[in-house]
């Protein structure tokens, strides 16, 4: 996870699928597991996935993790969980303050889209976001099964910090956002109608995250 500073009052901007037409204008503003915990005194689930990172459909395996984006108003906090299988961004949350409720609020639009089925490794690193016990609430209250990155080894979570890497490779490095909501303008923008949308991937055989979905579905029908 990448951290820096933050002030200011809270402002969470969420994405959902009935709200891609109306663009950053219409965003929203908003203000325990099967797995064995590790630690008693800090709810850390065991490191299941353990960078086995190959899936055999979507819905199996969640990477999740938050990153920062600096503009002239401070920094923002995007909060992003990945399909292993699709590569797809599934669920996303951007705050001005990096709080529990921000991983919380990514991981509740992940599961709004894609109604994943119990049993579903949702991983993380063991920042005290995810440590939470509003974060641990929702993957026991939805059967899914814990896991968390070795103490300090980025590599747990490669496939979340490679998304990273390409969003702001891709888009932030070449902007100078004046306001915050510039930067979520463009951000939404990219993941909802590029990245997931139309960019292929080599490693998905030259197709694009949404065709991964629709060409599974085809197939299993």
């Amino acid at each position: 996870m990448q951290r820096s500073p933050s002030k200011g009052m809270i402002l969470v901007y969420t994405w959902s699928e009935a709200s891609k037409k109306n663009m950053a204008s219409n965003a929203v503003v908003t203000g325990a597991s099967r797995s064995p915990l590790t630690q008693s005194k800090k709810l850390v689930y065991d490191n299941v996935l353990n960078q086995h990172f190959d899936m055999q459909r979507p819905n199996q395996a969640w990477v999740s993790d938050i990153t920062y984006i600096w503009t002239n108003e401070g920094w923002l906090y995007l909060a992003g969980v990945k399909d292993l299988y699709t590569k797809e961004l599934v669920g996303y949350a951007i705050n001005k303050r990096m709080t529990a409720d921000l991983v919380c609020k990514a991981l509740n639009m992940a599961i709004r889209n894609k109604r994943p089925s119990k049993g579903l490794i949702v991983h993380s690193d063991r920042g005290s976001q995810y440590c939470s016990h509003a974060y641990h609430k929702i993957i026991k209250q939805h059967q899914f099964t814990g896991s968390m990155s070795a103490k300090g080894n980025c590599f747990d979570n490669a496939p979340i910090e490679s998304f990273w890497g390409t969003l702001k490779n891709e888009l932030v490095y070449h902007q100078d956002y004046k306001t915050r909501f510039a930067a979520i303008n463009d951000i939404i923008r990219y993941i909802e109608l590029y990245y997931n949308q139309t960019r292929i991937q080599k490693g998905l055989g030259y197709k694009s995250p949404i065709q991964m979905w629709f060409d599974y579905y085809r197939q299993a029908a």
